[in-house]
C-alpha cells in the first residue's frame, strides 16, 4: 500500500510531478515490489549530493566507525545513481518474499527502472542510466561498518560488474542491463538490513531532501519523533554545504513540510531539528510478540544441519517475525524452529 502524499499548502508543488501514475506502474514487474534500501547505506554518506562530478576522496568517522569513499575519474556515485541499487534491492526482496531463489546478479529492464524511479523515458534518460552505472562501478569504498554479524574492513565497490544490451549503432537505445551486486551489499540484504521507503522519495526535488528523508527513516522509523542537532544532521548527511546554507535548507524544508512520512520542525534558537511521524507508514512486522522466550542453545546445531550454509541467527529472526505476524505461540519452540529452518532450506536451497 502506498502512503498518502503530505496534504499541506505548498507540499505538492515542492515535490516533482508523478510522471507515472500508479495504474501505469502495473505494466512492469516491480509494481508491487516494496521500495527497499540497505540500512548501512542510509546511516552513512556513501553518495554525492552534488549534481556536478565530485572527484575528491571522502572520509568520515563516527562512534568508532569510519568510511572512506574514493571516486573514479568520472566522479563519485550520486544519490540519484543510487536509484539503480534501490531497484535491484527491491527486486531481490520481492523474490525472497515469494520464496524464490536469488543471486547477486540482477537483470534490469531499463524502461521498468525509469518508471520505477519516476523518471522520464526519453533517449537522454537512458543515456543517464549508463553514466550512472559507470559512476557506481567506479566508486570504491573502504569501511569497518558492520553488516549482519560481520565487521568488514575491506575495500570494495557497490557493484562488481554490469553489462548493457542496446540497439546496434552509437545512438542505439539502451534495452536492458545486468548488474552484479558486491558481496558486501548482498550480505546486508540477506541479513534483512533493509527498510521500506515511501514512493514519494523519488519525487523529492533536491538531493539533500532525499538524504534527510533517509536519515529520518533510519533514526525515527516507527517512533513518534526523533530530535537531532543541526550539526550532527549535517555530518550524517555528507553535505558539502556550509552551516549557513544547510540551516537555510532545513528551515525551508520545515516551512514547506513536504517530506514523506515525517513532519519536520526546526528550532532555530537551539539549532535542533525534530522529525515527527505522520503515521502514514505501513506498520512494521511485530517481532516475537507471539513468543518471546529463549531457544535452547543446543538447537542451533540441529538448525545448521537442516539449513546448511544459512546464518541460523538470521533464520531465528525470520522465524520470530513469522510467529508474530501469524500470532502463533509454539508448543515446542525448538522443534518448531528446526522445522521452519528445514522448510526455509527446501524452498531456497543454499544462500
Amino acid at each position: 500500500m502506498v502512503s498518502e502524499t503530505p496534504n499541506l499548502p505548498g507540499a505538492q508543488s515542492a515535490l516533482l510531478p508523478d510522471r507515472h501514475p500508479q495504474h501505469d506502474l502495473f505494466i512492469c514487474d516491480v509494481a508491487d515490489a516494496v521500495l527497499k534500501d540497505v540500512m548501512p547505506q542510509m546511516e552513512h554518506p556513501f553518495y554525492s549530493l552534488s549534481k556536478k562530478p565530485e572527484t575528491s576522496i571522502r572520509r568520515y568517522e563516527n562512534n568508532g566507525q569510519w568510511l572512506q569513499v574514493t571516486p573514479s575519474v568520472k566522479g563519485l556515485a550520486t544519490i540519484y545513481d543510487k536509484d539503480i541499487l534501490i531497484y535491484c534491492i527491491s527486486q531481490i526482496m520481492a523474490k525472497l518474499k515469494n520464496g524464490e531463489q536469488v543471486s547477486k546478479r540482477v537483470r534490469i529492464n531499463t524502461r521498468d527502472l525509469l518508471i520505477f524511479a519516476n523518471r522520464g523515458t526519453a533517449g537522454k534518460d537512458y543515456m543517464a542510466l549508463q553514466e550512472a552505472l559507470e559512476r557506481i562501478r567506479g566508486t570504491t569504498i573502504s569501511t569497518n561498518i558492520r553488516t549482519g554479524d560481520e565487521e568488514q574492513t575491506d575495500t570494495f565497490g557497490l557493484i562488481d560488474s554490469s553489462s548493457i544490451r542496446r540497439k546496434h549503432g552509437l545512438d542505439g537505445r539502451l534495452l536492458s542491463c545486468e548488474v552484479t551486486l558486491s558481496d558486501w551489499v548482498f550480505n546486508a540484504i540477506r541479513h534483512n538490513e533493509v527498510l521500506t521507503l515511501h514512493r514519494d522519495y523519488f519525487r523529492l526535488r533536491k538531493p539533500i531532501e532525499r538524504r534527510i528523508y533517509e536519515l529520518a527513516r533510519k533514526h525515527c522509523g516507527q517512533q513518534v519523533s526523533w530530535k537531532v542537532s543541526l550539526e550532527v544532521l549535517l555530518k550524517k548527511s555528507g553535505s558539502k554545504s556550509s552551516d549557513k546554507e544547510f540551516r537555510r535548507a532545513v528551515r525551508s524544508l520545515a516551512h514547506s513540510d513536504h517530506l514523506p512520512d515525517y513532519h519536520v520542525a526546526f528550532d532555530s534558537q537551539n539549532d535542533m531539528v525534530v522529525f515527527q511521524n505522520r503515521g502514514t507508514m505501513k506498520a512494521a512486522l511485530v517481532e516475537a510478540d507471539a513468543w518471546a522466550g529463549h531457544l535452547d542453545a543446543d538447537i542451533y546445531g540441529d538448525a545448521r544441519n537442516v539449513a546448511p550454509g544459512w546464518d541460523v541467527h538470521y533464520l531465528e529472526k525470520e522465524w520470530r517475525n513469522w510467529l508474530g505476524e501469524n500470532e502463533i505461540v509454539p508448543k515446542n519452540p525448538e522443534r518448531h524452529f528446526v522445522k521452519f529452518c528445514q522448510s526455509w532450506f527446501e524452498k531456497r536451497g543454499r544462500p
